[in-house]
């Protein structure tokens, strides 16, 4: 049986390092990079998609309206990357026995990255962490299962799971998914070597 796991849209961020500009709000192809994010989440049909808004989420909202996804806001979006996985948890279904955490700017993740991890995740009974790697470093998105979420619920700062991770205890198990799994647009010079631009 499929364990249903839900996928986590992390699109709270300032982008500081783009300047004024939200890196979210740039084009890849013909749409908007949130609303990339979005729907390839969707399209792979593997559970709910929760999208986390924070920094003008107005304008995040607005991108990836029409999307079949839940809108979760994080008031507290300014204190780091913490603050936005504790608030995907309190959307997250009980009948999940999982969360897949997704960096909304990393636009060389595909639908079929979503599924690989997922499937891992199910190979392990939803015991492990899923991690995808680049090149056989860690990289995102994570797969965490239910048994982490208490302690995910602790986290602080601008920190994510890797830390945990790495003391936690549980195993986890990697997905090799090469430069997709390292790939951000964190700079303009970064969002035009993956091909997007401003809009």
């Amino acid at each position: 049986m499929r364990s249903k796991v839900a996928i986590a849209i992390l699109a709270a961020g300032r982008s500081t390092r783009m300047g004024t500009f939200n890196k979210l709000l740039s084009v890849i192809g013909d749409v908007s990079l949130v609303r990339l994010s979005a729907a390839r989440a969707v399209a792979c049909k593997r559970g709910p998609v929760i999208v986390v808004t924070g920094h003008m989420a107005d304008e995040i909202s607005e991108e990836v309206s029409g999307l079949p996804v839940t809108l979760v806001h994080n008031d507290e979006y300014a204190s780091g990357l913490s603050s936005s996985i504790r608030r995907t948890l309190q959307a997250v279904n009980e009948d999940c026995a999982g969360i897949l955490i997704h960096l909304a700017d990393m636009p060389l993740v595909r639908e079929n990255h979503f599924i690989e991890l997922i499937d891992a995740f199910e190979r392990h009974n939803g015991e492990f962490i899923v991690r995808a790697t680049a090149f056989g470093d860690p990289g995102n998105p994570v797969v965490l299962p239910r048994s982490l979420f208490a302690d995910l619920l602790e986290l602080e700062g601008d920190a994510g799971a890797r830390r945990l991770i790495a003391k936690i205890g549980i195993p986890v198990t990697e997905v090799e998914i090469g430069r997709a799994a390292s790939c951000d647009v964190d700079t303009p010079a970064a969002l035009e070597a993956a091909g997007g631009r401003l809009p």
